[in-house]
């Protein structure tokens, strides 16, 4: 049987992501450390950068419900935005870790360190596969300022 384009294996549709995002995830197994991977957005304009970042995540979270993040750290967001068929809740806080969006599908979160923008590619990198290395248990400050 073969998958038609726009459904995932469960059946459920999805958007397919327009450009592969800059996202590195700790393999599937039960959690560990702060974080459950990395992404590297271009801009601080969370409603351009999120609907390829959700397209991605769809696939491991199925539907996604909500985003949060830290509202320093973005440009000014909606509260919802529209994913393929979907509206997902976009909801900032100033009590959100810093440097981190949360992921929220049906029954499951992702949490992810969010590399700024402008950072050196180098170091960009290195941080993204720090953050989703399997036993990786850094916090937040250490994986950003390692």
């Amino acid at each position: 049987m073969t998958r038609q384009r726009g459904q995932n294996a469960a059946g459920s549709r999805y958007t397919p992501p327009e450009t592969t995002p800059r996202l590195r995830l700790k393999p599937k197994a039960p959690s560990s450390g702060h974080v459950d991977g990395a992404w590297w957005p271009h801009s601080d304009d969370l409603p351009i950068e999120l609907p390829d970042l959700l397209a991605v995540l769809s696939v491991r979270l199925g539907p996604i419900d909500r985003v949060t993040y830290h509202l320093a750290e973005w440009a000014e967001t909606p509260t919802k935005l529209r994913i393929g068929q979907r509206d997902v809740r976009l909801s900032g806080y100033y009590r959100q870790p810093v440097n981190t969006v949360e992921v929220l599908g049906a029954n499951q979160k992702i949490v992810l360190l969010v590399v700024p923008p402008h950072s050196d590619p180098d170091q960009a990198h290195h941080t993204m596969m720090a953050a989703a290395a399997p036993n990786n248990s850094a916090t937040i400050d250490h994986l950003l300022h390692d």
